[in-house]
């Protein structure tokens, strides 16, 4: 199995694809498993840059998987994801392909890689409300108090993630008896990374934002809610469609929204390569290109 991640803008499907065309020129067959925490979401097209025509190249369709696999406004975790790789894994497996696990999002990533399956942590209302009346310094400091054994390798790197990794604290605190079961064993595997210089990575996301903006992005937000997907869901899902949406709602103009979702995407990348190093410190062998 090949593994390819990196920080969004790098280059990570085009890369994918390629191998897998060389695999397929050799004989092999070759299939990609996305590792993207948004691009399972129907409908959700632009914002999260499925560019799904790049999975044809010289006329030569790759197989891919985990991509529109929920409705938008579905409440998609990275729970179900790992269940959902297994599944897929065993498929392409069957057909004797080689997979190529693909994406920007290192939950995804650790969740197919760890040898333990996760715990199926429900939802806690009533603790997200209180998490939510508080500010961003007072949940870190929430997070510190509710050590558990899932604090190690928790991500804490948005509001939304930290008070998840709460939420997961405290279920394991209040159900000490819970123990992960194996997973089925993962062929030997090697990781890329992609980490293109600084300048160049935000010089792409920077171009990227206006082609999207330019074919359609706004008009694919405005689709979502008319459809009745609530203006809080898409919020939550962040990044574009956090920003569209408000714009939408006139919450900020044009230029405020362009300029603060540009400022968003640049720290979401930062965070993301934060993410990457971390996983390096825990274990896992990056080939950095």
């Amino acid at each position: 199995m090949l593994v390819i991640l990196g920080p969004t803008a790098s280059g990570k499907t085009q890369l994918a694809v390629q191998l897998a065309q060389q695999l397929i020129h050799g004989g092999q067959a070759a299939e990609i498993i996305s590792a993207d925490s948004r691009q399972v979401y129907r409908g959700m097209d632009i914002g999260t840059g499925k560019d799904l025509a790049e999975y044809t190249i010289d006329g030569q369709f790759i197989p891919y998987h985990l991509i529109d696999i929920v409705e938008a406004g579905d409440d998609y975790n990275v729970f179900r994801y790992q269940q959902d790789f297994d599944r897929v894994m065993e498929e392409v497996r069957s057909r004797h392909a080689v997979p190529i696990l693909c994406g920007g999002s290192g939950m995804y990533i650790e969740a197919a890689l760890r040898p333990d399956a996760m715990l199926a942590i429900p939802p806690n209302e009533p603790l997200r409300t209180e998490l939510e009346a508080l500010n961003d310094e007072q949940l870190h400091a929430r997070f510190e108090q509710t050590p558990s054994g899932h604090s190690a390798r928790a991500d804490t790197s948005t509001r939304k993630r930290l008070i998840r990794a709460i939420e997961i604290g405290t279920y394991l605190n209040e159900n000490p008896g819970l123990l992960p079961t194996q997973r089925p064993p993962l062929p030997a595997y090697r990781v890329i990374g992609l980490d293109p210089p600084v300048n160049v990575r935000r010089e792409r996301i920077s171009q990227r934002l206006r082609n999207r903006l330019q074919y359609g992005l706004v008009e694919e937000v405005e689709h979502l809610l008319n459809q009745g997907i609530p203006a809080e869901k898409l919020i939550y899902y962040g990044l574009e469609y956090k920003y569209v949406t408000q714009y939408v709602l006139g919450q900020l103009t044009y230029l405020e929204m362009v300029a603060q979702l540009e400022t968003a995407i640049h720290q979401f990348a930062k965070r993301q390569m934060t993410y990457f190093r971390k996983m390096e410190r825990d274990g896992l062998a990056i080939d950095w290109q």
